[in-house]
């Protein structure tokens, strides 16, 4: 990134922590937690120990970050390395992306910019200038790709408060600042446990390594009544209204599963994952060590805000994430699809000089899709 990108950027970013401070708040137990950041153009700055808003707010406005980090875990001493850091324990947060969710509409609102000759085009797999086949994907997501992802936080959100019996006033649901959600549980019994039960608790969520035994299904002797019904709780009721459907329905389907065996129902249960399984990054759940970013900061991957969703349903993150000043920037576009932010549509450009509010001149410039000629 040139530098005067990256000095607008700054400019942009150092404004908005000046002007919503509001926005940017500690999380509980704070001076047992770490903290990092990221400027523009230059590595992580990690085990740093914050104690109240007052210094995160200096923090921000005498770095000027382009990204700001907070851990889920606790410490006794957050500012050593991480082997003296004695972890006391850490909250479960899920990582939901669109760009995991295998979106059909994803080809349609993917650029693909060459590495070579920085040529910008509409979702390739080489360069329609130089073919060169090393491209950097970025995506400007869509309706479709938001609520997507909502199905899947509310998917998530079910088996938190009905499975493992979470209260919901402790299951909090960020919009992660670009491509989708970010789900948060405070004061869990889960809050001790190590990266190895976290990764059972990963399976089970994204229903992986689901067995027939389970579902009714033997080897042997298989009993008709074994299968589950519609009112059994947890993954054996969520298996039976996919599967069945209907209660007139289901007589008839069980019949068909006995008739195929055994292995087929495996493959059935491997194929249902896909479906009825909520799709998180497994990584980022079982890492009790991980930084993430903080609510209230700005990514930088799109110069929209990390917020928490008090109403997921109605949220729209293009509206209500996006805080950066409206006055006009002249750039030099080159994004070649239609993006919408704050209710006004942009776009497409072709390596065009246009006068934007700042808000979507910094959208642009983050995806490498804007420059200063």
């Amino acid at each position: 990134m040139k530098e005067t990108e990256i000095k607008f950027l700054e400019e942009s970013f150092k404004k908005y922590y000046f002007d919503h401070s509001e926005l940017l708040n500690v999380l509980e137990r704070t001076p047992e937690r770490e903290f990092g950041y990221q400027k523009f153009n230059s590595g992580m700055t990690r085990h740093i120990s914050i104690k109240n808003d007052k210094e995160l707010h200096l923090l921000c406005m005498q770095n000027i970050p382009s990204d700001v980090y907070c851990s889920n875990a606790y410490y006794s001493f957050p500012d050593l390395p991480m082997n003296e850091k004695d972890w006391k324990e850490a909250d479960l947060i899920f990582d939901i992306d669109a760009k995991d969710l295998n979106l059909s509409c994803r080809e349609n609102h993917t650029v693909s910019i060459c590495n070579e000759c920085t040529e910008i085009s509409k979702n390739s797999e080489k360069c329609t200038k130089c073919n060169s086949t090393k491209l950097e994907k970025k995506s400007l997501p869509c309706k479709n790709c938001i609520n997507s992802s909502k199905i899947e936080v509310s998917k998530l959100s079910e088996i938190l408060i009905n499975d493992f019996q979470i209260d919901n006033e402790n299951i909090h649901v960020y919009f992660s600042g670009n491509e989708g959600f970010h789900v948060y549980v405070y004061n869990s019994q889960f809050q001790q446990i190590g990266s190895r039960e976290r990764s059972e608790l990963v399976d089970y969520i994204m229903f992986h390594g689901a067995i027939p035994e389970t579902f009714g299904m033997k080897k042997f002797k298989v009993n008709r009544s074994s299968f589950p019904d519609f009112n059994k709780p947890g993954w054996q009721g969520r298996f039976s209204k996919y599967v069945f459907g209907t209660k007139s329905k289901r007589s008839k389907i069980i019949s068909e599963l006995l008739t195929n065996g055994y292995s087929s129902f495996q493959k059935t249960l491997d194929n249902l994952s896909q479906n009825i399984g909520v799709k998180i990054d497994p990584n980022v759940t079982m890492d009790i060590h991980r930084i993430f970013r903080l609510p209230g900061s700005i990514n930088s991957k799109s110069g929209l805000t990390k917020i928490l969703c008090e109403n997921l349903k109605a949220f729209d993150p293009y509206v209500e994430a996006s805080f950066l000043a409206d006055d006009s920037v002249e750039v030099l576009a080159n994004c070649p699809i239609e993006f919408k932010l704050k209710n006004k549509k942009f776009g497409p450009y072709f390596n065009e000089k246009v006068t934007l509010p700042r808000f979507a001149a910094v959208y642009l410039i983050c995806k490498k899709l804007a420059s200063f000629s």
